[in-house]
C-alpha cells in the first residue's frame, strides 16, 4: 500500500511541475531542450495501427527530428537515385567511406498536421554528395528550426536554407564540404534566439560557431573553434545572470556571449561529444560518453562562470561546478530531467537515475530489455512516464520516480534513430521510411 501511495504522489507531483503540452515543437528536443509535456490525450500505447491518427511515407532518408508549428510539421530528407547499403543496428565503426556516386536530392517537407498529406516540398540541392558519411548517419540528420514565420533547414556539409511557412525560399547560406572524423558526416542542429540563428560546425578542417540574422541570412559574427569533429547541438542558456550560447566539444565545453566572446570553458570530456546541453533548477547539464573511453562525464554547472572552470584532479565540484559524475554520460542520447530526477539512457540499453540537484545516484544501471541493445534517439517524458525508443523501433515505457519499473513496450517494427516531437496531444515519430502521428484520440474515432 505504501508503494502505491508513493507512486500516486510521484505522478501528481510530476503533473503539477511539468509544463502543459504545447501547440508547437519548434526545434530539436522542443522549445526548452527538455522534451517533457503533460496532456492526458498523449498516448501510452501504440503499434503500426493502434492509436495512429495517420502515417505517411517520407521519401529518401534522414534522421532529423520533426518540428511542429500550428498545422504544419517540417522535416528534411535526402533522396538517392539508387538504393544504397542499409545500416545495421548497434555500435560499430563506419570507417573511411567514399561518397556515393549517384545523384542525390536534398529536400525539405511540410506535412499537414491533421491529415498527414504533404503540403509542399522543396529541393534545395541536387547532385553528387560532397562528402562521405557513416553508414548509420544520413545527409539530413540536422533537425530544422522554426519561429512560426520562417523555417530553417540546415545540412552541415551544404549550408542553411530559409523558407517562409508557405515554402517560398527567402535566403540561403552555403558552405563546405568539410572533412569529418573518419568521414562520418554531420548532425548538429541549429538554434534560434531573438534575431539570430546559431550554428556550430565542428569538423576536422576549420570548426566554427556562427550567428546569422534570421531575416536576411547575413552573418552577425563567426568565431573559429579549436575543435575536431563533434555532433552536439548548441544550447541557448537564459539564466538569472545572462544569456549564453553553450557548446559541448571534445577539447572543451565553451560558453559564448551573444557577440561570440568566450565567457568560460571547461576541459574534461570524452573524445566524442554528441548529447545536447540543457538547463533546469538554475543548473546547466552537459555530458559526453563515447563508449570506448573511461571518462564519460556529466557536469552540473552554476550560472555566472568566467574563465577556465575545469576541475582539478580528485575534485568533484568547485565554485561553478555543482556536481560531477565521471562515468555516467551517454554516447548518443541526451539525458532527461523529469520531476527532481536526472535520467540517462545509455546506448547499449541501460537506464540510470540521479538526483538532478545533487548528482546522488538514485538507482544504478538497469537493463531495459536483454534483446534491446541499441539506442540513439533521446528519451522523453509525460504523464508520469519516461519513453525510450530503440533503433529497432521499440519504445520502452518506464515508470518515473525513485524505483525503476518497466511498464510496457510499443513496437513500430522499423528502424528509428530520430527523437520524436510532442505537440497538440500527439506524438510525432519518424521511422526509417515513415512519419507517424500517434494520439489517444485516434482510438476514440
Amino acid at each position: 500500500m505504501r508503494k502505491i501511495i508513493s507512486s500516486i504522489l510521484t505522478t501528481l507531483f510530476l503533473l503539477a511541475s511539468a509544463v502543459a503540452a504545447d501547440e508547437k515543437w519548434p526545434q530539436f528536443r522542443g522549445s526548452q531542450s527538455i522534451p517533457v509535456a503533460e496532456d492526458p490525450t498523449l498516448p501510452d500505447a501504440w503499434s503500426p495501427t493502434e492509436n495512429v491518427a495517420w502515417k505517411v511515407d517520407i521519401p529518401g532518408s534522414g534522421w532529423s527530428s520533426p518540428v511542429v508549428w500550428g498545422d504544419t510539421i517540417f522535416l528534411t530528407s535526402v533522396v538517392s537515385s539508387v538504393e544504397g547499403e542499409k545500416p545495421k543496428k548497434g555500435l560499430y565503426f563506419g570507417g573511411e567511406r567514399k561518397p556515393p556516386a549517384d545523384e542525390h536530392r536534398w529536400m525539405v517537407y511540410a506535412v499537414d498536421f491533421k491529415t498527414g498529406k504533404i503540403k509542399w516540398e522543396r529541393e534545395v540541392n541536387r547532385g553528387l554528395p560532397p562528402a562521405s558519411r557513416h553508414l548509420k548517419n544520413t545527409y539530413a540528420s540536422e533537425t530544422p528550426v522554426t519561429d512560426g514565420e520562417r523555417v530553417y533547414a540546415y545540412f552541415g556539409n551544404l549550408g542553411i536554407f530559409c523558407f517562409d511557412m508557405k515554402g517560398k525560399q527567402l535566403w540561403a547560406q552555403k558552405w563546405g564540404p568539410f572533412k569529418t572524423r573518419f568521414g562520418w558526416g554531420t548532425a548538429a542542429s541549429p538554434v534560434l534566439f531573438k534575431e539570430n540563428i546559431y550554428l556550430v560546425n565542428d569538423n576536422d578542417e576549420k570548426s566554427f560557431i556562427t550567428a546569422l540574422n534570421k531575416k536576411t541570412g547575413e552573418q552577425a559574427w563567426r568565431v573559429e573553434r579549436a575543435e575536431g569533429t563533434n555532433w552536439a547541438t548548441p544550447y541557448v542558456w537564459e539564466n538569472e545572470m545572462r544569456t549564453e550560447i553553450v557548446t559541448a566539444g571534445t577539447k572543451s565545453i565553451r560558453s559564448y556571449d551573444l557577440n561570440g566572446k568566450v565567457l568560460w570553458e571547461l576541459q574534461g570530456m570524452s573524445s566524442i561529444s554528441i548529447p545536447t546541453p540543457f538547463s533546469k533548477f538554475g543548473l546547466l547539464y552537459i555530458s559526453s560518453g563515447y563508449v570506448m573511453d573511461s571518462l564519460r562525464p556529466v557536469y552540473a554547472i552554476k550560472a555566472g562562470a568566467l574563465g577556465n572552470i575545469s576541475l582539478k584532479e580528485g575534485e568533484k565540484s568547485n565554485q561553478f561546478i555543482a556536481w560531477f559524475q565521471p562515468q555516467a554520460g551517454p554516447y548518443n542520447p541526451t539525458p532527461l530531467i523529469y520531476g527532481d530526477y536526472y535520467y540517462t539512457l545509455l546506448d547499449r540499453g541501460f537506464f540510470t537515475c540521479h538526483d538532478a540537484k545533487t548528482g546522488q545516484e538514485i538507482y544504478g544501471k538497469q537493463r531495459i530489455d536483454p534483446a534491446a541493445g541499441a539506442f540513439t534517439s533521446s528519451p522523453w517524458a509525460y504523464n508520469g512516464k519516461i519513453f525510450c525508443l530503440s533503433e529497432d523501433g521499440d519504445t520502452f515505457v518506464i515508470q518515473a520516480g525513485k524505483e525503476y519499473k518497466l511498464l510496457r513496450k510499443n513496437s513500430l517494427d522499423e528502424m528509428c534513430m530520430a527523437t520524436p516531437a510532442i505537440a497538440r496531444g500527439s506524438l510525432i515519430i519518424r521511422t526509417a521510411s515513415k512519419l507517424y502521428r500517434i494520439t489517444k484520440s485516434a482510438s476514440a474515432k
